[in-house]
């Protein structure tokens, strides 16, 4: 695998920190800034928005640009917001400096993922876009708990300005490592990227990537009342017990990765179902606290699985102008993540029970499945690139920025 893939891994590293960093100072930062919790919540939100607003919009305002140049530039938005997060005078600025830190997110990993699979043979696409997410797993386990542990310490703060330091390797290392075959602008431009977005499986992959991630989603929001109320453990051992999350994530992504290079909608299907599966035991598994911990591992595996098979079939379905629609990808999965909590909410809210999220992610995992069933029936009646497809394709040859030798 080349050497570029880490330039990847360590900007999506900082990207996965800075996400998910937040829930863990949502106390600090409501104290300094006195506030309340649910306000200082709305920070969170705010990230997502801008990953939601950010991603297919800068895919689409840079469609004719360097895809290198771009990463760099994307990494370089990504340092600024969190340079200003960690300089905001109150919480207004906060908040615009949080939104303005997830714009460059979704793009990021969808032009990285176009790039890193270009950089690869084509039975090895899966796995060049697996370790570029692995940056983004890893960051559960080591990024996210140092960074809490960094804010707790030494105030919320500091934790930005680590962040942003990570950001400027990343951008170094995005310079360096990144071959200058991929300083030359795709092809075929925002045209073929739009053409490209208007085909329906691509809307069938991201339809099947909102509601198997809003199954994990679903859980893992309350995933912290389900380990204190049903498992019994500490508050103090909830953190920990996250990172067996992330542990669980890392080992998904790889094993989904490997697997799809031999078998794409076999791996999606396979995760999906083991989704449904582990979500269907969360309820008995909770009971026991060795359980719990298992149930927690087996989610991050589970749903990692069909991580790097729906972003590879969402380009592929895309492949005229894969950047935009793998870009949109990445807002999908946010917007998973909002929806996912939503349900899960609603289940809790009917007084269903703690463990009732899982239940909820279940049945949003079993959509997942029947949305990616519709999938290949589609893909026989469609046959071949339809005439104005082909023509863009053939504009945007796939070999044009593999990197030869």
């Amino acid at each position: 695998m080349p050497l570029a893939l880490l330039a990847l891994a360590v900007g999506a590293f900082g990207i996965g920190t800075t996400e998910f960093v937040m829930m863990g100072l949502l106390p600090d930062v409501a104290d300094d800034l006195r506030i309340s919790i649910p306000a200082a919540g709305h920070l969170v939100s705010a990230y997502a928005l801008g990953v939601v607003i950010g991603a297919p919009l800068l895919a689409a305002v840079t469609a004719r640009m360097s895809r290198r140049t771009v990463l760099i530039g994307l990494m370089v938005l990504f340092v600024l917001g969190n340079a200003l997060s960690a300089l905001a005078p109150d919480y207004h600025w906060l908040l615009a400096a949080r939104f303005l830190s997830g714009l460059p997110h979704g793009a990021f990993f969808g032009v990285g993922a176009v790039v890193a699979t270009n950089l690869v043979a084509p039975q090895r696409k899966a796995r060049s876009v697996s370790l570029m997410f692995l940056g983004l797993t890893v960051a559960n386990i080591a990024g996210v708990p140092v960074a809490t542990l960094m804010g707790q310490d030494l105030g919320w703060r500091a934790t930005f300005l680590g962040v942003s330091v990570i950001g400027a390797a990343a951008i170094a290392s995005l310079f360096l490592l990144i071959p200058k075959d991929h300083t030359h602008a795709p092809s075929g431009g925002l045209r073929g990227e739009l053409v490209a977005l208007r085909s329906l499986p691509v809307w069938l992959a991201l339809g099947t990537t909102v509601a198997g991630f809003g199954a994990l989603f679903s859980a893992y929001s309350y995933v912290t009342p389900m380990l204190t109320d049903a498992a019994g453990y500490a508050d103090a051992s909830v953190t920990l017990l996250l990172a067996l999350f992330g542990v669980g994530a890392t080992i998904g992504n790889l094993v989904g990765g490997r697997l799809s290079d031999h078998s794409l909608r076999g791996t999606l299907f396979g995760g999906l179902t083991s989704m449904v599966v582990v979500l269907l035991l969360f309820p008995l598994l909770m009971g026991a606290q060795w359980s719990a911990a298992l149930a927690v591992t087996l989610l991050g595996t589970a749903a990692f699985i069909t991580g790097s098979p729906l972003q590879l079939m969402v380009m592929e379905k895309a492949s005229a102008g894969p950047s935009l629609a793998s870009s949109a990808n990445q807002a999908a999965f946010n917007l998973a993540n909002a929806g996912g909590a939503w349900i899960g909410g609603l289940a809790l809210a009917a007084g269903f029970g703690v463990t009732s999220p899982a239940l909820a992610g279940a049945a949003l995992a079993v959509l997942g499945l029947a949305v990616a069933g519709v999938a290949p029936a589609v893909d026989r009646r469609r046959g071949p690139l339809s005439g104005r497809e082909r023509v863009i394709a053939t504009h945007v040859p796939e070999h044009a920025e593999t990197v030869h030798g």
